[in-house]
């Protein structure tokens, strides 16, 4: 019996990012405001971080808000209609539901149905995942158009008074819009994970750990045990980290992703115009600007100092920033290198939209 030939998509050769989004919350905290939680002070925090303020958002702006005021912006500089989009991208870790997914409603605010709308859980590299996804899926002919959104609300996932990571911690979002193009614009992603390390960055406690203590206290309400109701008092898991673990991996290990990242693309050092890293902590950031030996003509995102760290969303915030305030660096190529939690990790030297 003859088997019939599968017809197969058109391949689109070549990508790139046709329009930019950001959205960043309106309140400010300053180093100042963290400090009446923690023992420290506004210059430690700028000498160990870089950081000056972060921004919040407020209990009743979500993720999915965040999201599509980034996704809007996006959209309006790609010049295309949500209608036009073949899929849907969202990378978060704080959208406070297991499923549905954000991706999934976000879709559906924006006018996108029925787009193909998926979440990514993959931390700090989340946004250049994205990345690859939707350079993939545009290639490969699945889809025109692709919205790669970051957002996170990582305020709802802290703990004021947590020493390791709380205070470095913003919200925002952003979001681009990867579409077909002549010539390439997107390079190869060089992207991984390492979980002998899953344990650097997480969570205080699974959701089965808050199950059992809620079960618990429960129980102890009618036992009289005070101590267990005082205990499951706070469940909601909050975020910390090993500091040392995550900054010495992140020093000298990605730099050399970030340097695999420019040999796949075939460009070296001087080629580019500017250098985009996750904007986790401006230590990193430096000793990475070191170990790659990149000269002075590559402007370096510095958006940590007034963002903190947004998590997926600090790459395109960070890009959004760069190009705002030097709008000649458009059309050059910029190296972006995401990384954390997982430990995870992913890079792509892009033309700037």
């Amino acid at each position: 019996m003859s088997v019939p030939t599968l017809k197969q998509a058109p391949v689109q050769e070549n990508t790139r990012i046709l329009g930019l989004g950001a959205y960043r919350p309106d309140i400010i905290v300053t180093n100042d405001d963290v400090c009446q939680w923690i023992d420290s002070s506004d210059e430690w925090i700028r000498q160990r971080t870089g950081i000056v303020t972060r921004h919040r958002a407020p209990a009743d702006v979500s993720v999915i808000d965040m999201a599509e005021g980034a996704a809007r912006e996006a959209l309006a500089k790609a010049g295309i209609e949500a209608s036009e989009l073949g899929a849907v991208i969202v990378s978060t870790v704080t959208h406070p539901y297991a499923t549905p997914s954000a991706a999934a409603s976000l879709a559906d605010r924006l006018g996108a149905t029925p787009a193909p709308a998926f979440d990514i859980s993959a931390a700090c590299a989340g946004y250049c995942y994205g990345i690859a996804q939707g350079d993939a899926l545009v290639r490969s002919g699945a889809a025109k158009y692709v919205l790669v959104v970051g957002a996170e609300k990582l305020s709802d996932v802290i703990d004021n008074h947590e020493r390791t990571i709380s205070f470095l911690l913003g919200d925002g979002a952003g979001a681009v819009i990867i579409g077909p193009s002549d010539t390439p614009g997107i390079g190869p992603s060089v992207w991984g994970s390492d979980g002998s390390k899953w344990d650097a960055i997480g969570m205080t406690r699974s959701m089965l750990d808050v199950r059992a203590l809620s079960q618990a206290a429960r129980q102890s309400d009618e036992s009289g045990d005070f101590a267990l109701m005082e205990e499951a008092q706070d469940l909601w898991p909050t975020l910390r980290q090993d500091g040392q673990t995550v900054f010495r991996w992140a020093v000298w290990e990605m730099a050399k992703v970030a340097q695999q990242a420019l040999e796949a693309a075939g460009v070296q050092a001087e080629d580019l115009v500017a250098f985009i890293p996750h904007q986790a902590n401006m230590r990193i950031i430096d000793e990475m600007v070191k170990k790659l030996k990149l000269p002075e003509t590559v402007t370096v995102a510095r958006d940590i100092a007034d963002a903190g760290n947004t998590s997926a969303a600090s790459i395109p915030l960070a890009t959004h920033r760069l190009l705002q305030e030097n709008p000649g660096l458009s059309g050059g190529l910029a190296l972006q290198i995401g990384f954390g939690a997982g430990l995870v990790f992913g890079a792509q030297v892009i033309v700037l939209p």
